[in-house]
């Protein structure tokens, strides 16, 4: 099974990935390196995510995007009354790529995302701290762990915290990103395997099914 990574960051949705065939999608060299470490298996390209999907697209079974979500999220609204925040307009790649592999995409997909400040402009399945669009569906819980120090109130040691949580020692990025961005949006790979697991099993019965009608 043929599986695109878009957004791969550090892989928290794939860690728990097993039996396919992964191209992991990056933009930031630094993350796209310690990816590769983490899974030396996986084919790993730096380059822009949301151009790479409309490219090549038909290559694969199963299509993971999680683009950028600051612009989407609640924060945002939150800084609302701070006369030095610059504000940006969310950013429309989100609702892009939704229309986009609705439309075009014969395989499965799921494209995750913040819960947003705003009403969603495509209906989305919440499930814990996310909303994600699929073309199939999802467990009513999809097994995502708490960690109790997820918390902005706990925000001094959240990095220590989420180093634990997720298995993998943040502090090996020396990019230009901030770590404590990168751990939070990290998905849970509990989470991750779960929805994998669900799009897995149609994709394979759909083959099998096929198959057998061949002969």
């Amino acid at each position: 099974m043929k599986v695109l990574n878009l957004y791969a960051c550090l892989g928290g949705n794939r860690l728990l990935w097993d039996n396919c065939e992964v191209t992991a999608v990056e933009l930031d060299e630094e993350l796209a390196k310690l990816y590769q470490e983490r899974f030396p298996n996986d084919k790993v390209i730096v380059a822009d995510a949301h151009q790479y999907l409309l490219d090549h697209y038909k290559e694969y079974d199963f299509i993971w995007s999680s683009p950028p979500c600051p612009t989407h999220s609640r924060f945002n609204y939150s800084m609302k009354t701070n006369k030095v925040w610059k504000m940006k307009y969310p950013d429309m790649k989100l609702y892009e790529e939704i229309i986009f592999l609705d439309n075009w995409f014969e395989g499965k997909y799921c494209v995750e995302n913040v819960i947003p400040y705003y009403e969603p402009l495509i209906p989305a399945k919440k499930r814990g701290r996310h909303l994600y669009w699929t073309n199939f569906n999802l467990p009513s819980s999809i097994g995502e762990r708490k960690n109790p120090q997820l918390s902005r109130g706990a925000s001094k040691d959240i990095v220590k915290s989420l180093c634990s949580y997720h298995d993998y020692d943040f502090y090996k990025y020396k990019g230009k990103q901030d770590i404590r961005k990168i751990a939070r949006n990290l998905v849970d790979y509990v989470a991750g395997q779960t929805i994998f697991e669900a799009a897995r099993g149609i994709i394979v019965n759909q083959k099998n099914t096929n198959q057998s009608k061949l002969f």
